[in-house]
């Protein structure tokens, strides 16, 4: 009986994390942008995906925990890129964010680039010193 209780009570808590994580991704930014979505869309797919094969005793649940995870750093990443390239626009010099996570270091770069006339802001995410995305995007 107590090890039935104790089956419940995990699969209540696993869920309770999951609805909190997404519940969190919707809300933290005041107005989530299509860079928003796609960062956490990518972020809980890969989530998922390590979340199933380091958990060996239950994928399923590491799948959900990896999700949820995932989808929170995917969307707060794409926040992180889009705020250092407002501020290299209004400042008009190059602004970097730097994090370290349980996999290594995360940087934003964000420097502001002239084309054909245009002010452009080029934004490069670096994770563990690779360059994993780059966008150049001009007013």
């Amino acid at each position: 009986m107590f090890d039935k209780q104790l089956k419940i009570t995990t699969k209540m808590i696993i869920t309770y994390i999951l609805s909190a994580s997404i519940l969190q991704l919707l809300t933290a930014c005041a107005q989530p942008t299509q860079s928003n979505y796609e960062g956490a869309a990518v972020g809980s797919v890969v989530g998922a995906t390590a979340g199933a094969l380091l958990d060996k005793g239950n994928p399923w649940r590491g799948a959900a925990i990896g999700a949820a995870l995932g989808a929170v750093a995917g969307g707060s990443m794409a926040e992180v890129s889009k705020k250092a390239a407002y501020e290299a626009r209004s400042a008009n010099r190059p602004v970097v964010y730097e994090r370290q996570t349980s996999n290594g270091w995360q940087r934003v770069e964000a420097t502001p680039r002239h084309k054909d006339n245009q002010r452009c802001i080029l934004v490069k995410t670096f994770e563990n010193g690779r360059v994993v995305d780059e966008e150049l995007s001009c007013n």
